[in-house]
């Protein structure tokens, strides 16, 4: 059977609900070599190569999960439909990310998968960071926490205290619900504690960005220059989302007329929102060329700016990866996260297929295999640093995001 027929034929979505396509090209399930890089490979030509020009020192990946089951008194919720087999989907979709992060297996799941983050940050240069996402519950109307509709919850002080202990490794991103009462005492509180933005993911959340709800926050988040990072397009990654419409990256426009800087992920690149620029009953038109369109507008270019984790896995490959990599005037406007662990859910990526559609040299397909089963997260640098389209690749400047979020910190509260 011709590659491109399976991955059509055999979707993840049939197993897991993710939508993504299922291709094992590198196995169903993370191997998880729980060493550091070998040496070979740490100095392979391949390694060498997507360092050029990048100074360590100012990487950051803007995507990373802090993920866990709440074992350590960490505070995390997970939602029970996540460990129940009687949920067959949910079950599956846990069972791949903790394996994904190496802690499906462990004695201690939270101090597992933290582990797991700093043996893979280690492989990277000195000074390089990944940034920790806090994962707010899902809120009401009124601003009040609704357990049953959270798929998950990492608190704020979690990730505080994760990337504190290891602050050579990681930066923390708060998560805080517009809708809460003490929004704007809580953002407060988050800037004195290190954080260096905002996560959130609306259609999950319960927050719809164009709701005048949302104003008191956007005003105090302008006022300390504090970036918003928030999943736009189509969600996938968990069951009974009723409210894709809220990922509609015409929805963040708002927040960008009140002056925040706002970091869409994965440049919105799926799914398809009402075009409301034309109205409440506009057409249908894919989310990334809503995002492309704001992403044109003059009054938007010191606003906003589009980040390019998940962009590589199989479903989302094509038209917008593709701009992404040849728009030169976005390059300056670009950051880099991994969206990790799901660089280590095996079945969502192809090396192979990424060389076959044209987008990777040949030799480069074996060492960032192998790469991977020791480390999805540099294999998921690595491979974009490589990536190309019509003589066009990824800038460095998208890898080396630290200035971009230190002007906060210049921000003197009280």
């Amino acid at each position: 059977m011709k590659r491109r027929t399976f991955i059509k034929l055999v979707s993840l979505g049939a197993v897991a609900g993710t939508g993504f396509y299922f291709y094992p090209d590198e196995g169903i399930l993370n191997p998880c070599m729980d060493t550091a890089l070998p040496k070979r490979l740490l100095e392979h030509d391949v390694v060498k190569q997507a360092w050029e020009g990048i100074d360590a020192a100012l990487y950051r990946d803007v995507h990373t999960h802090l993920i866990g089951t709440g074992d350590s008194n960490s505070g995390i919720y997970l939602h029970p439909s996540m460990q129940d087999v009687l949920s067959p989907l949910q079950y599956v979709r846990y069972k791949f990310y903790m394996n994904a992060g190496c802690a499906d297996n462990a004695e201690g799941i939270d101090q597992a998968y933290v582990n797991t983050l700093k043996r893979l940050m280690n492989d990277f240069p000195n000074g390089a960071k990944s940034m920790l996402l806090a994962f707010e519950f899902h809120h009401n109307a009124d601003g009040l926490r609704v357990k049953e509709k959270s798929p998950f919850y990492t608190p704020n002080t979690y990730a505080q205290t994760v990337a504190e202990t290891n602050s050579g490794l990681f930066d923390w991103v708060a998560s805080i619900h517009p809708y809460r009462q003490d929004a704007v005492s809580a953002l407060e509180s988050a800037i004195q504690h290190g954080a260096k933005a905002v996560k959130w993911l609306p259609p999950v959340m319960g927050m719809d960005p164009l709701s005048e709800k949302c104003d008191p926050f956007y005003v105090a988040m302008a006022k300390y220059k504090m970036p918003l990072i928030t999943h736009a397009g189509d969600e996938h990654a968990f069951d009974n989302v009723d409210a894709q419409h809220k990922g509609n990256p015409l929805r963040l426009r708002r927040a960008l007329d009140h002056g925040v800087r706002v970091i869409v992920a994965h440049c919105a690149s799926e799914g398809t929102g009402v075009d409301l620029d034309k109205g409440e009953n506009g057409p249908q038109v894919s989310n990334f060329e809503l995002f492309a369109r704001m992403m044109d507008e003059k009054k938007y270019e010191k606003l906003l700016f589009g980040e390019i984790s998940a962009i590589t896995q199989l479903n989302r490959v094509g038209p917008a990866l593709q701009a992404v990599l040849t728009r030169e005037d976005w390059q300056p406007r670009l950051l880099n996260g991994s969206d990790y662990p799901l660089p280590g859910v095996m079945p969502l990526f192809s090396t192979q297929e990424m060389h076959l559609l044209g987008y990777l040299q040949r030799d480069a397909v074996e060492p960032l295999e192998e790469i991977r089963r020791y480390n999805p997260m540099l294999y998921d640098f690595i491979l974009k640093r490589h990536l190309h389209w019509q003589g066009k690749k990824f800038s460095s400047s998208i890898f080396e995001s630290k200035n971009f979020f230190d002007e906060n910190k210049k921000i003197m509260i009280g």
